[in-house]
């Protein structure tokens, strides 16, 4: 029977079938369209990609070694050499060597053909790899960052040797039998040669490097590693990287429905690398994991943690196995990490307290010494109000100062100092061992600067000390003399003389000289010598509290910098004042503002009813000699 066309026309009944089918294959052909499987074009151009996607040569030594572990041995030998002129790198181990096929040969075919899928990720999937670390097939690949060629040899049934070679940029591989007398157990991989960029890669840097990026996996497979630089003439131990500081106990844990994550963490001194790792499975993924989103604050940015977080079911990216995906399982992660966060950031803050409290008692002690040194060094009519040169001459009564008796802030670090320079020993007691003075070691002559009127005396007296301060007494002659200027002394040969000043103003310059036995140690003084002096000051005042402390009062909206407390006998510093502030940046800076704060108050409370002129010159006087003793230690 026949139809009729679109324009009216008759067609016959075939053509009008032979329609059907063609209109029926294009709605066909338009379904299939919308549906599909993506597929590889061009399969040796997507190896090539993955053999060039680790940029990293010691990764690629890592997996290696990781799949020496994986195969269970005991010991594996990394050795860099040269071989024929040739630098090679070859890695070797006992363990369970490549799978056997059929015929009990190694099966180098599978390993070949079988790239990205990894015997590993059905053994995992099955449920019987537990402690394998490989899942992608692609590791062996990665010796394209290494060198030129790879050749693996591995012992069949047979107990003879079998080897497989592969090159870079070249899509095929042979299998072939090699002589030797007899097989070894495990696999042995020999990289030859080396990619020029790399030659220089030492067996140190190799150990170095394993020792971080396996440090668990070394440490739970007890697994011996070597490393053998026979360029270098050396053999390294691969030892698992221990951290430094004090182990973190009882962390909350780090719980997802994704499995839990497992935290050895440390906390150490702040130091620029001090890192937390980020691991999977033993295995280093993130050197440092304050670098990933999310995570880069404190307390992993705080530097003052070290250690590692074992994530084992996060999922990495393949190319580089360096890089984690960020899904579902990695913001579980973050969530999970919040308690932890919280803790590490307590645990921290009262790391920088005691840090801070440290910090403050250094400075103090620095202070009081510098202090303590000036003292000596100016003139004891007019700064001795601490009763420092008495104590000098072993004349200051018992060690322990009324400060120490009464627990006022500041004593007792000064008394202790002040022993230490000329200690006090009742005639009825022990000495300790380290009462003893060592060999002479140096000799301050005090005061080392004064002013004297004409025609008038002054003494002077030489302190010989050892290395650690103490006084010398045994086996010392002294020799002084006028280096320039001048004046007299009554002797040249005692430990304190008698400056007499000439009948002119000038300058003075006294030495003396101390000799014990082969050491000699010489120190100088200056003496002014002046028609006029100001007017007297009025009397000193003794002090047997010690020099003062320090304490802190946060006062931000405040001009006041500093004030003294009698009654505590400390110096209260404004840590709120800008010049403050300022002087927190550098630990040096701040220690000579706290020295020129000592200095003003000291100089206010000691020399009260003078004018401004002479207040500022004591001042710098004062300033001078204790930031120059503060320099010197």
């Amino acid at each position: 029977m026949a139809a009729t066309s679109d324009d009216g026309s008759r067609v016959p009944a075939a053509a009008e079938r032979a329609g059907r089918s063609a209109r029926a294959r294009r709605h066909r052909g338009a379904k299939s369209a919308d549906h599909g499987r993506l597929r590889i074009g061009d399969d040796w151009n997507a190896i090539r990609i993955i053999a060039l996607s680790q940029s990293n040569p010691l990764k690629a030594i890592a997996e290696f070694v990781e799949n020496s572990i994986d195969a269970h041995a005991k010991t594996v030998t990394i050795t860099r050499g040269r071989e024929h002129g040739e630098h090679y790198l070859s890695i070797k181990d006992d363990g369970d060597g490549v799978p056997r096929d059929e015929e009990g040969k190694p099966d180098f075919k599978y390993v070949a053909t079988h790239i990205c899928d990894s015997i590993k990720r059905r053994l995992k999937t099955e449920g019987g790899g537990t402690g394998l670390q490989g899942e992608f097939g692609i590791g062996l690949l990665s010796f394209w960052t290494v060198g030129d060629q790879l050749t693996m040899i591995s012992t069949g049934a047979d107990q003879r040797p079998y080897q497989m070679s592969m090159s870079k940029g070249h899509s095929g591989y042979t299998v072939s039998a090699r002589r030797a007398l007899f097989g070894e157990r495990g696999t042995e991989l020999k990289i030859s040669p080396l990619l020029e960029g790399i030659r220089a890669l030492s067996g140190e840097k190799i150990q170095w490097y394993l020792a971080s990026e396996l440090r668990d996996r070394i440490r739970h497979a007890q697994v011996r590693v070597t490393v053998i630089d026979k360029l270098a003439r050396k053999q390294y131990e691969v030892e698992p990287r221990a951290y430094e500081g004090r182990l973190l106990h009882q962390l909350p844990s780090v719980r997802t429905t994704y499995g839990d994550a497992y935290a050895e963490l440390y906390l150490a001194e702040p130091d620029e690398h001090c890192r937390v790792a980020l691991t999977r499975s033993g295995t280093r993924v993130i050197e440092d994991l304050a670098t990933l989103p999310g995570l880069e604050h404190a307390p992993w940015s705080s530097r003052y943690l070290q250690g590692l977080l074992d994530v084992p079911f996060l999922n990495l990216t393949p190319g580089t196995r360096s890089g984690v995906i960020h899904d579902e399982r990695y913001a579980a992660l973050l969530a999970a990490l919040q308690p932890l966060e919280a803790h590490l950031s307590g645990l921290i803050e009262a790391q920088q307290r005691a840090e801070e409290e440290q910090a403050t008692q250094q400075s103090l002690r620095a202070i009081q010494r510098a202090f303590r040194e000036a003292l000596l060094a100016l003139p004891p009519e007019e700064y001795d109000w601490f009763d420092i040169h008495a104590r000098a001459r072993g004349e200051g009564g018992p060690r322990q100062s009324d400060a120490e008796e009464t627990g006022t802030p500041g004593g007792g670090g000064e008394a202790a100092e002040l022993g230490a320079e000329e200690p006090f020993l009742n005639p009825g007691t022990q000495r300790q061992f380290f009462d003893y003075a060592g060999p002479l070691f140096s000799v301050v002559i005090s005061p080392a600067s004064s002013a004297t009127p004409v025609n008038e005396r002054r003494r002077f007296r030489a302190l010989p000390r050892d290395r650690s301060r103490r006084r010398v007494e045994e086996d010392l002659t002294f020799s002084w003399e006028i280096l320039e200027g001048g004046g007299t002394l009554t002797s040249t040969s005692d430990q304190e003389v008698e400056f007499l000043a000439p009948g002119t103003p000038g300058l003075s310059r006294l030495k003396v000289t101390v000799t014990q036995r082969e050491v000699i140690c010489a120190a100088e003084a200056l003496v002014t010598v002046t028609d006029s002096l100001e007017p007297s000051i009025g009397s000193v005042i003794v002090n047997s509290r010690g020099l003062p402390g320090y304490t802190f009062e946060r006062a931000a909206g405040e001009l006041w910098r500093s004030r003294y407390d009698t009654e505590r006998n400390v110096i209260v510093v404004n840590n709120g004042h800008r010049d403050f502030v300022f002087a927190t940046h550098n630990r040096a800076l701040q220690l000579r503002y706290l020295v020129r704060l000592y200095v003003k108050e000291l100089v206010l409370r000691n020399f009260a009813g003078v004018s401004p002129e002479q207040l500022l010159e004591r001042m710098i006087e004062l300033s001078l000699y204790a930031e120059e003793k503060l320099k010197t230690r």
